[in-house]
């Protein structure tokens, strides 16, 4: 406080305290054609409102239950704010949150971001947020606001970090809840397009220890930087997904994330089912298994670390499952069988003969729910 004998204070400015008005004023503008290309029926406003309306009914719904989620892209992003990378994170917080509603068989309408960082950097932002919107459009959702928040002093140069929410709607009575879900469905996944979001933290653990050349050729793909196959994005599979839930063919989805194989399945079944995965059904991706070597990973640390090349998991009955194959292969996704619910304890089991996942014998990782 100052004194009576000491001047008076000079006029401060927000600016002064690190954060620029006129820089998120301009964010704003410049994203403004980035959220429209991302409108659909029910969402046509303009952004810079204090909310963002959303009308079921022109998006074409009698009775609909809301289903909402959100989420972020984890350490991922620090390989992203490291390598330049900030021009598909934000794919992958879309894929989070909308690959999380198509499993309660909820098609995506809205989504709305919140973007921190210490001080606003001239176009990262934008690429980021332009990431988003893209993501949006892949998945069918319109981007009807968000929060870019400048705190000076919460992050270290360069740093953000980025979240999500989504707001997804089903007919009342179509949701998808695995109660349908019992010994003898088929269990189908669908292959990942790589890490996805989940695991980072060991993948850069490793990444510093084995003093990885991050833009050298990868050594499972020569034909690409080893940085560019981990930023890949999160696959996002609402489009292909959405016409075969909404034609009763699939009882159950598993989106498989952090918690890997074996805790995801299990949070869509019922008591009583146990889901068996033969992981001899699919070969390990080149980039998985390279992460296997490098940490000499146990397979079971594996099957509840990473997705293992398996983004979604499908339950489905036996006399159905041919018929989902092809739609879904039809929709460009690869699909393959990987197993069974069988009776036993809510959980999940993943076996592998011997040669598979890195192992010269035979194994077994299991998890009860």
């Amino acid at each position: 406080m100052a004194s009576n004998n000491s001047p008076p204070p000079k006029g401060y400015t927000y600016e002064q305290a690190g954060v620029s008005i006129d820089a998120g004023n301009a964010l704003v503008k410049a994203i403004g054609p980035l959220v429209k290309a991302t409108r659909r029926p029910g969402a046509d406003g303009e952004i810079g409102g204090f909310g963002g309306f959303f009308d079921p009914k022109a998006a074409g719904y009698s009775d609909p239950l809301l289903v909402a989620g959100n989420d972020g892209v984890g350490t991922k992003l620090k390989l992203a704010i490291d390598h330049d990378g900030h021009d598909t994170v934000g794919i992958d917080l879309v894929a989070m949150c909308v690959n999380d509603l198509i499993v309660q068989g909820a098609e995506p309408l809205f989504f709305l971001d919140y973007f921190a960082t210490g001080k606003l950097e001239s176009g990262i932002a934008e690429r980021v947020i332009g990431g988003i919107a893209e993501g949006c459009k892949m998945a069918g959702c319109a981007l009807i606001g968000g929060e870019t928040a400048e705190m000076p002093g919460m992050y270290a140069a360069g740093d953000y970090d980025l979240a999500g929410f989504c707001v997804g709607a089903v007919e009342r009575g179509e949701q998808l809840t695995g109660e349908r879900v019992a010994p003898g469905h088929v269990l189908l996944g669908l292959a990942s397009s790589g890490v996805h979001s989940n695991g980072f933290s060991l993948v850069r653990r490793l990444a510093e220890d084995m003093e990885w050349q991050m833009d050298a050729p990868a050594p499972f793909d020569a034909a690409r930087p080893l940085i560019d196959t981990l930023m890949e994005p999160t696959r996002i599979y609402v489009r292909s997904l959405l016409p075969t839930v909404r034609g009763g063919k699939v009882d159950a989805l598993a989106h498989i994330t952090g918690g890997g194989l074996l805790e995801n399945i299990p949070r869509v079944l019922p008591q009583g089912a146990h889901a068996v995965i033969d992981a001899g059904a699919w070969e390990q991706p080149g980039l998985m298994a390279f992460l296997q070597r490098q940490g000499s990973i146990a397979p079971g640390e594996m099957a509840r670390t990473f997705n293992c090349g398996i983004g979604m998991v499908l339950a489905v009955l036996p006399e159905l499952a041919g018929e989902v194959v092809a739609e879904l292969e039809a929709a460009g996704e690869d699909v393959v069988h990987i197993g069974q619910v069988a009776d036993g304890p809510r959980g999940c089991t993943v076996r592998g003969p011997a040669g598979t996942w890195g192992s010269a014998e035979a194994w077994e990782a299991s998890h009860t729910a």
